[in-house]
């Protein structure tokens, strides 16, 4: 199996096999130059650089660039713009802000060579108040133009050129996806009954029987019924002949002895079947 790994070279590190990355991502996970997600950890550091590398990001960009959120990995805005930009399919991409206060939109066009028109994606304060991003603690209360226009250009740019963002969605739309939560636990106020037990088997209650008797006549009633519970389908033979050992067991260890008790027809009956 070749160890090869799909890399760029673009005037930086050239990874040619996994064990030169693997090596790169041991050295930059314990340095200064770890993002806070991937400091200390190697193999979040290698998926990374790999992943980056097919979008045509190189090692260190790749660390800078891709972010897993929500267990997806995904693109920062500014370089998923830059990819973009770098492409020979891309003819340009155009950003503005429209727009005042309540009415403020941000818009991205983004021309796909070769298309007679550019892809166009708006997103506007009533649509961040709709997905109920608007006034939301953080950059969205912080910076809230620039996650306009940010949102704007993820929509567009995915729209426009799929093939050179290879499905990656940008952070900034990842971050705001909101995750399930947990569902409360319910108090019972009330006492809660105790499931119902199984009831024993037949084969159950006759071993336990058979364990509590004291007499070889009672002994001898449970061997009688034995061949009717065969019978009504209550015991297989395989049981039958299991509880005719205990009874012969059990009779043996009677202090009473056994004279009573025909313990040779039941040893007789257990070696015919």
């Amino acid at each position: 199996m070749s160890t090869e790994i799909a890399t760029q070279r673009q005037g930086g590190l050239a990874l040619a096999t996994f064990d030169d990355a693997y090596r790169f991502a041991k050295m930059v996970s314990a340095s200064e130059f770890a993002p806070k997600d991937f400091k200390g950890k190697p193999e979040s550091c290698l998926l990374a650089i790999q992943h980056g590398s097919e979008v045509g990001l190189s090692p260190m960009q790749s660390l800078q660039s891709i972010a897993v959120i929500n267990g997806r990995p995904t693109i920062w805005g500014d370089a998923a713009l830059a990819l973009v930009q770098a492409s020979a399919v891309c003819e340009f991409v155009y950003e503005t802000l429209d727009g005042e206060g309540e009415q403020m939109a941000a818009v991205c066009q983004a021309k796909r060579r070769g298309y007679a028109k550019p892809t166009i994606a708006t997103f506007s304060v009533a649509d961040a108040k709709k997905a109920g991003l608007w006034g939301k603690s953080g950059p969205w209360t912080q910076y809230p133009k620039r996650m306009l226009q940010l949102r704007a250009r993820g929509f567009a740019l995915r729209d426009a050129f799929p093939d050179v963002l290879r499905g990656l969605v940008t952070a900034e739309e990842a971050q705001d996806y909101s995750t399930p939560e947990p569902t409360p636990a319910v108090t019972v106020t009330q006492p809660v009954a105790t499931p119902a037990q199984p009831e024993a088997s037949v084969y159950e209650r006759a071993t336990a029987s058979i364990a509590k008797v004291k007499t070889i006549d009672a002994l001898d009633a449970i061997r009688r019924r034995l061949e009717q519970r065969v019978a009504d389908g209550s015991l297989t033979k395989f049981q039958r002949d299991d509880l005719a050992q205990a009874i012969l067991d059990k009779a043996a260890s009677m202090d009473d002895g056994t004279e009573h008790f025909d313990a040779a027809e039941v040893a007789a009956e257990a070696q015919a079947r």
